[in-house]
């Protein structure tokens, strides 16, 4: 269970605003990006708050510790990709439908509505839209083979002030499975002109002081 008394009056009263998976992408997008220009970063949620600033990884966090503190598991999957950062959101579900919160600077792999009967589903949605702009290849080839659960961290993740760099390296050891089909691998059409165009929007520039 987690404990909330670890938490601060402030991060208590957010994460009571944040009831809902909706609340809490709403919470994220309002977020800038962590573009980590001065290194690598994993933070805490709490540190994450207080930079004021999350990638996708440092979300997930985020998003499953709001989960988790109103009564959800917390939740993560992985999608790993092939020439590009793998990309991981949290995951909650609704009437035995799995939806995703995500934390992303693009147009695309954002938030899942809750109409997702299995993981596999969930992460095929995400198929089109994740590809490199550079060429137009598409990218994702595999996905967490189960919910990853935060909780196996105790409580310790929510406030360090170290990086957690040991959490996505726990998810990237976890059982993956693939989406696409060695003999199809060849038959995968490009992203064209206009979703690549789509892919270049960025909801936050790294030019801008806040991130």
């Amino acid at each position: 269970m987690l404990d909330k008394g670890e938490l601060t009056t402030l991060e208590r009263k957010l994460f009571s605003r944040l009831r809902s998976p909706i609340a809490i992408q709403n919470f994220l997008d309002s977020i800038p990006t962590n573009w980590e220009k001065n290194g690598e970063t994993c933070m805490s949620p709490r540190m994450s708050l207080r930079a004021k600033k999350m990638h996708c990884m440092e979300g997930a966090l985020c998003a499953a510790a709001a989960l988790w503190f109103n009564g959800e598991k917390p939740l993560v999957m992985d999608l790993r990709a092939d020439g590009d950062d793998d990309h991981v959101v949290a995951l909650y579900t609704r009437n035995g439908y799995w939806g995703a919160i995500s934390k992303t600077n693009h147009a695309t792999l954002r938030f899942r509505d809750p109409i997702y009967k299995t993981l596999r589903e969930l992460a095929l949605s995400y198929f089109h839209e994740y590809f490199l702009n550079t060429t137009g290849k598409k990218v994702l080839r595999k996905y967490s083979a189960r919910p990853f659960d935060l909780s196996r961290f105790g409580n310790y993740w929510i406030t360090s002030k170290e990086n957690l760099f040991e959490i996505p390296e726990a998810i990237d050891d976890a059982r993956h499975i693939s989406v696409v089909p060695l003999k199809n691998l060849r038959l995968l059409r490009l992203a064209d002109s206009m979703e690549r165009k789509a892919g270049n929007l960025i909801e936050w520039n790294k030019e801008d002081p806040r991130t």
